[in-house]
């Protein structure tokens, strides 16, 4: 099986805020994409974060999907929760926006 590679580079702490889903039991990320999946692909999500220097390599699975045209304005893509964190990239996530993750500001996924 060949598992969709999906790269994923975060500039600031607020973009990757916007798209990292913490309510998910071991995390996940929001992936703006107008390709199609389907609901329980793995895909593998080669992220960098704002301060590191090098790409961390995750397996996930589709978890939902944002259609084209969306009701509320939300952009296209894909929900994908963490399923093999090697890196443990979720802990980095968590430290990077911790200060974020209380905030009230709407996110990509919510």
């Amino acid at each position: 099986m060949i598992l969709e590679h999906i790269t994923l580079e975060f500039i600031s702490d607020r973009d990757l805020y916007q798209s990292y889903m913490p309510f998910m039991k071991n995390g996940g990320l929001f992936v703006r994409t107008t390709e199609h999946f389907e609901l329980a692909t793995d895909v593998i999500l080669n992220v960098s974060l704002p301060d590191s220097l090098e790409p961390s390599q995750v397996k996930g699975k589709v978890s939902w999907i944002t259609p084209i045209g969306a009701q509320n304005g939300t952009p296209a893509g894909i929900g994908v929760s963490f399923v093999e964190d090697p890196d443990n990239i979720r802990n980095q996530i968590d430290k990077s926006i911790g200060r974020l993750l209380n905030s009230s500001e709407p996110t990509l996924s919510m």
